[in-house]
């Protein structure tokens, strides 16, 4: 017997041009996209005709269930679930997961999306070109020891590290108290950057030294770089070595 199909899809950052073209294919064959409404109101105005179903945050199982309801439902339509950056990174993709033994009769695809720390390093030059760790300051779901210990298990390795999730209203001062915790492992005068709004109309970002990035106010749609101690800027972009010899 043919299972039905959910497709959940990372829309990258949020401009159509930044999607892969499996990612914007998939959704422009969609006949419902289901996600959280920030991510909705990215794709619509590419994708008007679509049919859209909306959660606010902090429903993401609800989410899924709805889309797991909807495949089963009417097998004939094409049932698309869209995780801003990609959804196996922080997104919708584990807890679609969890969920799929419940929803035998349902078989779940991942279509990949470019994620925070791909688009956001383009726009700052090469600060990840060398190993490099992505952590979130969001403790809703991770204890806030736990962030503790890879922030300091990161630096500590000399990694470059990429903060998502930085700071939200009901989180504010998480940035500084992360630059606390890593300070010991950094200098100063190491230069790191922040992404804003990466593909969206207010897009920007700046290059700042490690000391001026532990009072620098960030938001959720921040994205933070803390490059490896072998990053300098080089015509205004952060640039990691790698040692090739030149």
């Amino acid at each position: 017997m043919k299972k039905n199909v959910i497709y959940i899809v990372g829309i990258g950052p949020g401009d159509v041009k930044k999607m892969t073209v499996e990612a914007y294919e998939t959704i422009y064959a969609a006949d419902v996209i289901i996600g959280y409404g920030t991510y909705v109101e990215l794709v619509k105005k590419s994708f008007p005709d679509k049919s859209f179903l909306v959660t606010p945050m902090t429903k993401e199982v609800e989410r899924c269930r709805m889309a797991y309801e909807e495949a089963i439902r009417d097998p004939e339509k094409k049932v698309v679930v869209i995780s801003s950056g990609d959804a196996g990174i922080y997104g919708m993709a584990s807890i679609m997961y969890e969920l799929s033994a419940e929803y035998p009769e349902v078989e779940v695809k991942m279509i990949s999306g470019v994620t925070a720390a791909i688009s956001g390093a383009a726009l700052l030059g090469s600060p990840i070109a060398n190993d490099f760790a992505v952590i979130s300051m969001s403790d809703r779901l991770t204890p806030f020891e736990v962030i503790e210990k890879r922030l300091i298990a990161a630096a500590s390795a000399d990694f470059g590290i990429v903060i998502y999730n930085p700071e939200s209203r009901g989180r504010a001062g998480y940035l500084k108290k992360a630059c606390d915790i890593i300070a010991p492992f950094i200098n100063p005068d190491r230069p790191c950057g922040i992404t804003q709004n990466i593909a969206r109309v207010d897009e920007n970002c700046r290059i700042l030294e490690f000391r001026e990035l532990q009072n620098t106010s960030v938001d959720m749609f921040t994205t933070v770089f803390i490059p490896c101690s072998n990053t300098v800027v080089i015509n205004n972009k952060l640039v990691t070595k790698r040692g090739y010899v030149h």
